[in-house]
């Protein structure tokens, strides 16, 4: 019998705690530092948590940008959450499981974390070139049931040149786009890409404040 994957989570009440909200939070440092704090963070049975509200699991989205374009692609027939085959994507990320925490013992579980968004990303796409890396937004949305029980946590990485590959099959179509161009796709974009469109000015910002 397979192993069943686990899937990172933290419990509705510690981000109801914190303050829930619809779409992009920017004032994120109050909910990483809850998040993170020692035995909030836990994994779970993915086939538990899917269906179930009182969990999150915490998604890195992760955006990626040079010189005032950003990433984009179309999410090919082999992806892996079905329900955004052919959806266009600015987004790079997915759960986070065990095998990303195989990390010494005194090591944080923010640090565990920040390494496990950069092997996540790896072994989607191949990026050769540097980048910085600076989490720029929380990402709700309680208007459907997939939405319900994930948060995602939107990196912002910023390449020193535009040096990416695909590794994933289900990656196709894959472009660096300027945010006028993104507009007029919009329509064609995951619900995540879509509310993270709206925030992109407002996340460069961030980035180059922190």
């Amino acid at each position: 019998m397979a192993e069943q994957e686990q899937v990172l989570v933290v419990e509705r009440k510690v981000f109801e705690n914190v303050g829930t909200f619809q779409g992009l939070q920017f004032d994120v440092d109050k909910y990483i530092k809850e998040f993170f704090n020692s035995g909030v963070p836990r994994f779970m049975l993915r086939s538990q948590v899917e269906k179930d509200p009182s969990f999150k699991q915490l998604i890195p989205y992760v955006i990626m940008s040079h010189n005032g374009k950003y990433l984009s692609y179309i999410r090919g027939a082999r992806a892996g959450e079905k329900r955004l085959v052919a959806k266009r994507s600015i987004g790079i990320g997915g759960h986070i499981n065990p095998i990303d925490w195989d990390l010494p013992l005194f090591t944080n579980f923010y640090e565990a974390y920040r390494a496990a968004v950069e092997r996540e990303v790896a072994e989607e796409i191949s990026i050769e070139t540097s980048h910085t890396d600076c989490i720029v937004a929380l990402l709700n949305d309680e208007s459907n049931e997939v939405g319900s029980v994930h948060l995602g946590i939107v990196h912002f990485w910023t390449l020193a040149e535009p040096k990416v590959s695909r590794k994933e099959q289900m990656i196709t179509q894959m472009a660096f786009m300027t945010p006028a161009e993104l507009q007029q796709v919009k329509d064609t974009m995951e619900t995540w890409s879509s509310l993270c469109l709206g925030g992109l000015e407002e996340m460069a910002k961030r980035r180059k404040s922190a």
